[in-house]
């Protein structure tokens, strides 16, 4: 979990009573000046831990383009576009986008206001992609907005001081390595318009360390500073710019994409949700779409269920979500992100308590209906999938319980609910309350102790990494791949079949009988899967894979009783050698 002090358990009541009004940014503020005043060591972060959700946004030179150049389309990120392995436009081209580049629709207020409105809690924005654009009045380099664009105007002066006006947290992404457009930066030009040599070290003293100077020095307070990509640049320059950045915001975090562990906390791949609990500061950044800044053709968009899905699930592993949006070449958000992120706001704040301050899950892993998070010693089970049967099964809870009740904004509901061993079972009204996530706050006399055996529910089964299985003779690896340039995806799988390959995965029934299998895998041509129980039960089938991951339908087992079981998957014959086996489903039968 994260370490939660005084200050946060009173930011949490302050949240519960005043969360749709402008005295929590004052009352924060207040706190953070009396902690200060007493304490020779600032406290970094003041909404990274509290808030645990933050919007991104990826806007630049890029976004005049979005994914199109000389009449063709590339799909993936767009800030790429650039790059040899996108479009390839040569550095002059490139650079000559920025006299047509005028986002003369944006209002910064507008972005601030949906950060507010979609219930973030600061904002983090491009001041320099890898491109080497400044989206802000740089004086040491007049390749940025303000000198090399008709707008002329500095944005991000402009939404430092809407975000400081609405209480919101502010800070910057900087490309520390890589700078395209500039001699001496990583994959940049090698000398100069001169021909003469440059280095990294020219572009690290001419540029880097003078533009991290600019931008911590001339925005007012910043929540962090986002250093991104560092490759195989020396330590002593990150070094250099993380002692800048403490030196000049003594209150601001630096992101763990600086390199060489030199951050303030850790920040996970794109895209990636950790699926156990990880324990210190850490987040997770992923997009509302599938680019992070924007292209014409994607309306791939998350839905707001989907938003909350994982928010929430990054929360209850006990981290921080930043969500990223693209505006487009007029300076504007997209109308659907919009749409999403002010939906997901409205849930937000009619259950903030779910959100802010909140702590990760006893249970370390998500349940089969959806997730839990702790606030101020109490338990919320966010709920996605809600019975139609009017059961919700908890299981593995050991603390006492004095009281469930359904929340549904600020009303609750008292709810029934019975212990049969493992488990708790509480009674749901129908249909379910919330379109998005359903609220059930469940307290408890003394500490909250869980056991986080996985469960197979009698309603809705069991989905499962095999993250969560024990191998032999093979090994559980993760995996991560470009589903196309720029967008991730990420599993754990089973690979290095042989023979005598096995994985088993342990967990508890309530109700014995029928449950269906079903394996997640990719491979090429045919394998025979076995599937048998600890009480012997055995199945097998041979099923064809591909390049990519899908689900294959085994057949039905049978546990004869209740109680904690385990299942074994093997590989007796056919092409083992390149199978990756990602999750096995249980469902239980009709």
């Amino acid at each position: 979990m994260k370490t939660k002090n005084l200050m946060t358990l009173l930011l949490a009541a302050i949240v519960a009573l005043q969360f749709n009004n402008g005295l929590i940014a004052q009352e924060m503020n207040k706190m953070w000046g009396e902690q200060s005043a007493g304490n020779t060591e600032v406290k970094r972060g003041r909404f990274f831990d509290w808030g645990n959700y933050a919007m991104f946004i990826h806007w630049g030179l890029y976004s005049q383009l979005a994914n199109k150049w000389d009449g063709a389309t590339y799909y993936g990120n767009s800030e790429w576009i650039m790059n040899k392995n996108m479009a390839g436009i040569p550095l002059d081209e490139y650079k000559a986008v920025a006299k047509s580049f005028n986002p003369d629709k944006f209002d910064a207020k507008q972005f601030a206001q949906l950060a507010k409105d979609a219930g973030m809690k600061y904002i983090i924005i491009t001041s320099k992609h890898h491109d080497g654009f400044a989206m802000y009045h740089s004086q040491c380099n007049k390749f940025n907005i303000v000198d090399a664009t008709p707008f002329k105007r500095d944005p991000m002066k402009e939404l430092s001081e809407a975000c400081k006006e609405l209480g919101l947290g502010f800070g910057f992404y900087y490309s520390h390595n890589q700078d395209w457009t500039y001699p001496g930066g990583t994959s940049g030009p090698k000398v100069d318009h001169e021909g003469n040599p440059k280095t990294f070290d020219d572009y690290f003293v001419e540029k880097c360390l003078p533009q991290v100077e600019e931008i911590t020095k001339n925005y007012g307070e910043i929540e962090l500073i986002w250093f991104d990509t560092p490759g195989r640049m020396p330590k002593q320059y990150a070094k250099q710019l993380v002692e800048v950045v403490h030196r000049n915001q003594p209150r601001a975090l630096v992101s763990g994409r600086v390199g060489f562990g030199l951050g303030d906390y850790r920040t996970f791949g794109d895209m990636e949700v950790p699926l156990e609990n990880v324990e210190g500061l850490w987040e997770g950044v992923d997009v509302t779409n599938d680019s992070w800044g924007f292209a014409w053709y994607d309306q791939n968009w998350k839905t707001p269920k989907q938003i909350l899905g994982y928010l929430i699930a990054t929360i209850a592993r006990g981290g921080t979500y930043m969500l990223n949006v693209g505006p487009d070449p007029s300076g504007q958000i997209p109308e659907m992100a919009q749409i999403s992120l002010r939906t997901a706001g409205e849930w937000i704040a009619r259950y903030p308590q779910v959100i802010y301050s909140a702590e990760s899950s006893p249970w370390k892993h998500a349940l089969p209906w959806g997730d839990v998070v702790v606030n101020d010693g109490k338990i919320y089970l966010a709920v996605f999938d809600w019975s139609s049967y009017g059961k919700l099964y908890l299981p593995g809870l050991k603390s006492e319980i004095t009281s469930v009740k359904l929340l549904t904004g600020n009303k609750s509901q008292k709810l029934n609910f019975t212990r049969e061993g493992n488990l708790t079972i509480i009674n749901t009204p129908c249909p379910k309350p919330e379109k998005l996530v359903s609220v059930i706050e469940v307290s408890i006399k003394g500490d909250i102790e869980v056991d986080n055996t996985l469960f197979v529910d009698p309603e809705l089964g069991l989905k499962i990494s095999t993250k969560f299985s024990t191998p032999e003779n093979c090994n559980v690896k993760y995996k991560g791949w470009l589903e196309k340039y720029g967008e991730w995806k990420h599993i754990y799988q089973i690979g290095d079949w042989n023979d005598k390959s096995s994985t088993t995965w342990n967990f508890e029934i309530m109700t014995p009988g029928r449950y269906f299998v079903e394996l997640t895998a990719t491979g090429t041509g045919n394998r025979v899967w076995n599937v048998m129980t600890d009480e012997g039960f055995e199945i097998q089938n041979r099923q064809n894979t591909s390049s990519i991951y899908h689900t294959q339908p085994i057949g039905w087992v049978n546990f004869k009783t209740a109680g904690k079981h385990s299942l074994t998957v093997r590989i007796p014959e056919g092409e083992r050698a390149n199978t990756s086996l990602a999750e096995i489903k249980l469902t239980p039968f009709e």
